[in-house]
């Protein structure tokens, strides 16, 4: 948890220089306000949702992810919204239950990204989610048909700090890059370790809106 604080301390710091470097750039042959993009320039503020798509280990099984985030932009270089997960990992045996099981579950919250440097047509953002979200692990009985049951389930707390390099491709849409880690308060699962979900995960982004 220090690690993370002082992580979040970090971000809060660099967000508030660059902000301050991203308004004392001048660009001649472009007004303060306009965004470069990759196919023109935008001078667009307000907010954006998006998509997102991940691959995440979880439990030491392949996992994958699909998000979703809705966001005010504040003067281009900073965005606080809200966000959520959800996430499965592929079918796997358990000897103990003699069956098929899977684990899968979400989360969400609030977050928040410092944009560095948005006006460029490539950037960094450093999203941070901080919220609260569920695991069940679930036994599936297919002797007729596939019946999942869940064997047993937790909730969590979730802190997931990222790093994403993002390309303006219009005026009104975004595509990042992502790397996260995602720390969790402890997990009482059944046949699963504490810390089940701590990890990274990489995936892709797609972000529609006025920035």
């Amino acid at each position: 948890m220090k690690k993370l604080f002082l992580f979040m301390m970090m971000v809060s710091v660099l967000a508030s220089v660059y902000a301050q470097e991203d308004e004392t750039i001048e660009i001649k042959t472009r007004n303060d306000d306009d965004m470069m993009t990759l196919l023109g320039s935008s001078n667009a503020l307000g907010g954006y949702g998006g998509l997102s798509i991940l691959y995440s280990e979880i439990n030491g099984k392949d996992g994958f992810c699909f998000g979703a985030r809705g966001a005010a932009i504040m003067g281009h270089s900073f965005a606080l919204g809200f966000g959520g997960s959800g996430f499965v990992t592929d079918i796997f045996y358990d000897d103990a239950l003699a069956t098929d099981v899977s684990i899968a579950g979400g989360y969400g919250g609030l977050f928040f990204e410092p944009i560095i440097l948005p006006k460029f047509p490539v950037h960094v953002t450093i999203p941070v989610l901080v919220g609260v979200g569920g695991v069940a692990y679930s036994s599936v009985n297919d002797t007729w048909e596939e019946d999942w049951f869940v064997e047993d389930s937790e909730a969590f707390f979730v802190v997931e700090p990222g790093v994403e390099l993002e390309l303006n491709v219009t005026k009104f849409f975004r595509f990042s890059f992502g790397a996260y880690y995602r720390y969790t308060s402890n997990i009482q699962l059944q046949n699963s370790p504490k810390d089940m979900l701590h990890g990274f995960s990489y995936g892709v982004n797609f972000k529609f809106g006025k920035f």
